[in-house]
């Protein structure tokens, strides 16, 4: 089982519709079983899957004390994926998190506030050698600072190639549990969201093929 945590210490980087998108792209992508934990406090992702009439990605409540004994049973029961929305501004919270992740995810708007906020968490993800990598949200078509927030973000650690637009279909697909995968599956925003999961797929899973080719 991989484990991938979705953090940002900047509130409303999008978070919680990037895991909720990545959960249901996963599953639908056949990669599952996918479960989704939420350790926000304020449940925003939990509320999300209480409005959703499918029942998968499942939803897993656990606390932080509970997460590593959680994780462990979800291996157990044959997970493939466990997604984890995390709190932003508290650091504590976030590290035990990120000690558990195979990936760490940071969503980031392209905007100057949003870059300077991102080295708290890469700081927390570095000292704790778990690899991460940056993912542009709420981007403006067109907009140079998308650009130039692509770049900045590079000189500090990978960046998806996946740019996730400013775009109502997000938010409206949330509405009701479901995902622009679901809402338009054949739309510009789904297709996003399915090459951000490709990317996600390959970081997760680069170390076994580091491996593989050692040993041949």
């Amino acid at each position: 089982m991989k484990t991938l945590v979705i953090a940002s210490q900047k509130g409303g980087a999008g978070k919680t519709t990037i895991a909720a998108h990545l959960a249901v792209a996963a599953e639908l992508g056949g990669a599952g079983p996918v479960v989704l934990i939420d350790s926000d406090p304020q449940g925003s992702l939990s509320a999300w899957w209480n409005s959703r009439e499918a029942q998968a990605p499942a939803l897993a409540p656990a606390s932080l004390a509970e997460l590593p004994a959680k994780l462990e049973a979800l291996r157990a029961a044959g997970v493939k994926l466990a997604v984890i929305d995390t709190p932003p501004a508290i650091t504590a919270a976030i590290r035990d998190v990120v000690k558990l992740a195979d990936l760490v995810l940071i969503p980031t708007r392209p905007s100057p506030h949003d870059l300077r906020a991102v080295g708290q968490t890469v700081d927390i993800a570095a000292e704790l050698q778990k690899p991460f990598a940056f993912c542009v949200t709420q981007a403006k078509p067109t907009a140079r600072l998308t650009v130039q927030a692509v770049a900045a973000l590079s000189a500090h650690g990978v960046v998806a190639p996946a740019i996730v637009h400013d775009r109502v279909d997000y938010a409206a697909s949330m509405i009701d549990g479901r995902t622009v995968i679901e809402t338009d599956p054949k739309g510009r925003s789904a297709a996003e969201i399915r090459e951000l999961l490709y990317f996600v797929q390959a970081r997760l899973h680069e170390k076994k093929k580091a491996n593989k080719k050692e040993t041949t």
